[in-house]
């Protein structure tokens, strides 16, 4: 379950579980970094689910929420090009296969089980369908972080300077032709959010995937949430959603 969005709205998270070749070992950091971005997802979505049940009243609008959505869907997508950079530098036949088949599943997923939950919302191209197509459009380039980055900084800064890449009617338009419903509870829409993406092979290029992680057990468990981003994704909702409804109940009784 997410908060139910119009299509003008930039969501806020994503995600990602990299196919990583048997040859790489895995990268503490960048399993924390990856980690910390679903433990901020899953607190976004607990205080949305405490508001939906009117617990709580706030706006995802508000300036707080807004930075804070922002937060975590950088942190997902610049993981897309930063571990599709690390595969591609140390695996001399890199496969991506199975990655791919896990998304473009989940994604499918996602779709029926919203459009048969809820058909007037249902989700056609939220966050995991996002990264299945920017994944496969960052890996011809990713072997060259430097000009990725500034590409993905361009395209950042003229999103934010300019109205350019700006397309306020390009969905609307679409479903005016698709039967497509003018509400979704989850959208992506490819600026600026490719931008970030491209950043992501510069923090493999600078090796951050090296650094020293402490041996805390704060640090390995959002560790293990890195490492199974993708189901916990999948699942955690539906765990929250059904937890504050049952509270909501009870009190209610």
């Amino acid at each position: 379950m997410m908060a139910e969005l119009p299509l003008h709205y930039s969501p806020w998270t994503s995600m990602q579980t990299p196919f990583v070749s048997k040859p790489i070992k895995r990268s503490a950091f960048l399993d924390v970094y990856r980690g910390s971005a679903v433990l901020l997802m899953i607190i976004f979505h607990f205080f949305w689910d405490l508001q939906n049940f009117g617990f709580i009243e706030f706006s995802v609008y508000d300036p707080f929420w807004v930075h804070f959505r922002s937060l975590i869907l950088t942190l997902f997508l610049t993981a897309i090009g930063w571990s599709t950079y690390i595969t591609l530098t140390n695996t001399k036949r890199p496969s991506f296969w199975k990655r791919d088949l896990k998304l473009f599943i989940s994604a499918g997923a996602i779709s029926l089980a919203t459009y048969l939950a809820m058909p007037n919302q249902w989700i056609y191209f939220g966050i995991l369908h996002f990264i299945f197509v920017a994944s496969l459009l960052i890996r011809p380039i990713a072997r060259w972080p430097l000009g990725c980055a500034l590409l993905g900084a361009a395209i950042t800064f003229i999103y934010q300077s300019t109205d350019w890449l700006f397309f306020p009617n390009a969905f609307s338009t679409i479903t005016d032709y698709i039967a497509l419903p003018k509400r979704t509870l989850d959208i992506v829409f490819p600026f600026p959010w490719i931008g970030v993406v491209l950043i992501g092979p510069l923090l493999g290029y600078l090796n951050w995937h090296k650094c020293p992680t402490p041996e805390h057990a704060i640090t390995h468990v959002l560790a293990f949430m890195g490492r199974y981003a993708l189901p916990i994704y999948l699942i955690h909702q539906v765990f929250l959603f059904s937890l504050v409804a049952s509270v909501k109940m009870v009190l209610t009784l």
